[in-house]
């Protein structure tokens, strides 16, 4: 989750999304891109069937052939958090009239942006994206940035203006991992459900932001699980405590 104190350090994506884990990408604005793309619909995928927690993928030396993993760092060193993009439709409380930017092309703006539940406004400022449900705005989605404040925005972004991508967008130290390194989760850790770590082991992930100095660290790692789903998204919206990590060779 991109929340309390270190929300400054954020670059809005989406999602925000926020989760209950606790990362601090990069901040700063993007270069927009001349055109929009839709992200596909984030939804938490079924998992496969489950395998034991703690059974990691096959593993070899650095010399091992393409598409094998290398273990990296230490076994059961890791630190996974997570950030999800919050979705109207599943928050309430008092609707809040929100002013910022209605494009992408601005900062610190002041038009007015539409009103919002409450809740839903909270998340967002802790994972940094929310999609709209309802009104004139419904598909849309209201991005938010301490540099930056609210802004309107046809999706979620990572810091290079690209739609993040479900189960695949993370961030990380660029001296643990460099952008666009690909790496996956072996194991993940105690107390996480079986059929849940069967998911985060299953997806193969991609470095597309990199956490601002002093915010990562050399074993934390932070991924996108897309929109949240309702009541029970929270399990995937957590943080892997004693994970173990491989790079894709």
């Amino acid at each position: 989750m991109r929340s309390g104190g270190l929300v400054a350090a954020l670059l809005a994506l989406g999602p925000l999304a926020a989760a209950c884990g606790t990362s601090s990408a990069s901040d700063g604005r993007f270069d927009p891109p001349a055109q929009t793309v839709l992200p596909p619909v984030a939804g938490v995928p079924s998992a496969p069937v489950p395998t034991p927690n703690e059974r990691a993928l096959p593993s070899s030396s650095p010399g091992a052939a393409p598409g094998t993993v290398v273990p990296l760092g230490k076994p059961g060193s890791w630190r996974v958090t997570t950030y999800y993009t919050a979705v109207e439709s599943l928050h309430g409380g008092a609707m809040t009239p929100v002013k910022g930017c209605p494009t992408l092309r601005c900062s610190r703006g002041h038009t007015p942006l539409g009103s919002y539940p409450a809740d839903f406004l909270r998340v967002i400022r802790m994972e940094g994206s929310g999609r709209i449900t309802s009104g004139p705005r419904r598909g849309r989605y209201l991005n938010w940035s301490h540099n930056t404040g609210y802004w309107l925005d046809d999706s979620t972004r990572d810091p290079k203006g690209r739609p993040l991508r479900a189960w695949e967008s993370a961030a990380a130290d660029k001296d643990v991992l460099a952008r666009g390194q690909r790496f996956v989760i072996t194991a993940c850790g105690a107390n996480v459900p079986a059929p849940v770590c069967a998911r985060f082991r299953q997806a193969r992930w991609k470095v597309t932001d990199l956490f601002r100095p002093g915010y990562g660290g050399r074993s934390h790692a932070d991924v996108y699980v897309g929109e949240e789903t309702g009541p029970g998204f929270s399990r995937y919206a957590t943080t892997l405590t004693g994970a173990s990590l491989g790079v894709l060779s």
